[in-house]
């Protein structure tokens, strides 16, 4: 692990550490019964797929200054994306890399919040078989965090600090002393989000051979998370919880979903890039592209949420208004790990694309 760092990822205003308090408690299960099947052939299966950060070909170069776009990024952006003032091919090629760069990075604090999470499941969890699958998923979460900081500090240069909303759901998780709260926060929702991110960075990133593997390797670990969540709490949320503790669950998906929807955007970009925020702010709230793309990264949490009985009235109303609900018949994590490429976005594009061509 031997790295040179061009640019070490910004500190957030409240400092280099953060400090939040995490009051739990830790549960030793002496009776091993080792039951869940399930749950240990995704154990076996994370053992034998484990990877090194090693293994990747770290010297790939990497044109920090274009990510792989090509010469007719303006006209895509322009066709796609409708900004509020059309781009030139600099201004492009701007966006481009800092809207990836800002992407990876919030993938890289993410991960962080998912090691400090399965760490925490590891102590809380009551069965035995979930204590070896998520000492296996802590192993994981290290290594994408050694990935995505070496990626950003060594090839990119560029980084960005913890986006608030992000943090702030990162460290409700953290608090709650739940340890299903934590599997539900961590393993269906923000894992859940990354899967469907990923795949979209495997597109917009498409020329770039070094993050395609990255992203790869990611996406099978993080299909395996996910899973691991939907397993562990299908039970507990189907047959075990009291209405009350399933209000509380709602709540907290209902707001977790406002977080990662509504105020995770890319306003620390228009920011950095000088651009007028509150302009920029109203056109990634309202284009269709990226209502779309927002749409998209649910794509894996509504069914998710359905297979453990967490689409209830309430949930379903919150997730309607959002225009969420077209997800709620696809595969859940169990039934389909891959994240296939969204369909949806895709069909967008080609569209926009073509309209000119119509016309």
């Amino acid at each position: 692990m031997d790295y040179r760092q061009q640019n070490p990822v910004p500190v957030p205003a409240k400092g280099p550490f953060q400090r939040v308090r995490a009051t739990m408690d830790a549960v030793y299960d002496w009776q091993y019964a080792l039951e869940d099947q399930k749950l240990l052939t995704l154990y076996e299966k994370g053992k034998k797929l484990g990877w090194n950060a090693t293994d990747l070909d770290w010297s790939t170069h990497v044109d920090a200054d274009r990510l792989g776009a090509d010469e007719n990024i303006a006209d895509f952006f322009n066709s796609v994306l409708d900004p509020p003032r059309r781009f030139t091919k600099e201004v492009g090629l701007q966006y481009h890399v800092h809207m990836n760069s800002f992407m990876l990075s919030q993938f890289l604090h993410g991960e962080q919040g998912a090691l400090v999470a399965a760490a925490k499941v590891v102590e809380t969890v009551p069965w035995a078989e979930a204590k070896l699958y998520a000492a296996n998923q802590v192993a994981d979460e290290a290594r994408h965090v050694e990935v995505y900081h070496r990626y950003l500090t060594e090839k990119l240069g560029i980084s960005y600090e913890v986006h608030p909303s992000l943090s702030a759901l990162l460290e409700d998780i953290t608090e709650d002393s739940r340890w299903d709260v934590t599997y539900l926060g961590m393993q269906i929702m923000v894992e859940g989000l990354a899967l469907a991110a990923f795949g979209m960075m495997k597109l917009v990133m498409s020329e770039e051979p070094l993050i395609q593997d990255i992203t790869s390797r990611i996406m099978a670990d993080e299909a395996r998370h996910v899973g691991f969540g939907v397993l562990s709490l299908q039970k507990v949320y189907t047959s075990e919880m009291s209405s009350k503790e399933l209000a509380e669950r709602e709540e907290f998906v209902i707001e977790s979903t406002h977080l990662l929807h509504d105020r995770l955007l890319p306003i620390p970009v228009f920011e950095r890039l000088g651009w007028d925020v509150k302009t920029y702010g109203e056109w990634a709230r309202h284009t269709p592209f990226h209502k779309a793309f927002r749409q998209m990264m649910f794509s894996k949490i509504v069914p998710n949420l359905k297979s453990l009985g967490l689409l209830t009235p309430r949930v379903r109303e919150a997730m309607q208004s959002l225009d969420l609900l077209k997800f709620e018949n696809e595969k859940n994590s169990v039934e389909s790990p891959e994240v296939l490429p969204p369909a949806e976005l895709v069909q967008l594009l080609v569209t926009r694309l073509q309209a000119p061509a119509a016309e």
